[in-house]
């Protein structure tokens, strides 16, 4: 009842850890739910951005995500965005765009999440992205802060120098995601 009181420029975003493998009654649950969600945002008119971790609960191929999309799909869930971990090759971007266009040739697109992950290894997720016009950017918030929050928090960064350190390490991944498509940053 309370999203119809968020502004309509407003995109809901829900967070599920979620594999294809997980035992039937959670993956059920979860599903209801992701289910509920999705028709209470077209309800009200809402933007939904559904994030989907599935490698913190098992092993994550090539074919990991396609699966879980599709068993997703399959319940008429269609979200506007997906946010997806890193995938280890270009073959499981295509297979994953494959399956959004399929089922949802509407969907805005993929946003690439971090995980905490380090600046190299983000740098090679990039890369594998770069023949994937699905995804159409990244949201890595705590490899671009931590350091940062750590440092401020114990007193051993200043104002200043933690938003320089944030700055510079947001425009080392921006000039990455342009390198990895072949542009420059302007």
């Amino acid at each position: 009842s309370q999203l119809i009181e968020w502004p309509v420029d407003h995109c809901i975003k829900c967070l599920c850890f979620y594999h294809p493998d997980d035992p039937e009654a959670l993956k059920t649950e979860q599903q209801q739910k992701l289910k509920s969600l999705f028709e209470a945002a077209r309800k009200v008119g809402r933007e939904l951005l559904v994030e989907i971790i599935a490698g913190k609960h098992g092993e994550l191929d090539d074919m990991t995500i396609p699966r879980a999309l599709e068993e997703l799909y399959a319940l008429d869930i269609k979200p506007d965005w997906w946010k997806l971990e890193p995938q280890a090759s270009a073959g499981a971007w295509a297979k994953i765009e494959a399956v959004i266009l399929k089922n949802d040739p509407w969907c805005r697109g993929v946003v690439l999440l971090g995980l905490e992950a380090p600046q190299d290894e983000l740098e090679a997720a990039f890369a594998a992205t770069a023949e994937a016009p699905i995804v159409k950017g990244f949201a890595v918030g705590r490899t671009i802060f931590i350091n940062a929050a750590e440092q401020w928090l114990a007193g051993k960064m200043s104002d200043e120098e933690a938003v320089a350190d944030m700055a510079s390490r947001f425009e080392k991944l921006t000039e990455a995601w342009l390198a990895a498509r072949g542009r420059k940053a302007a």
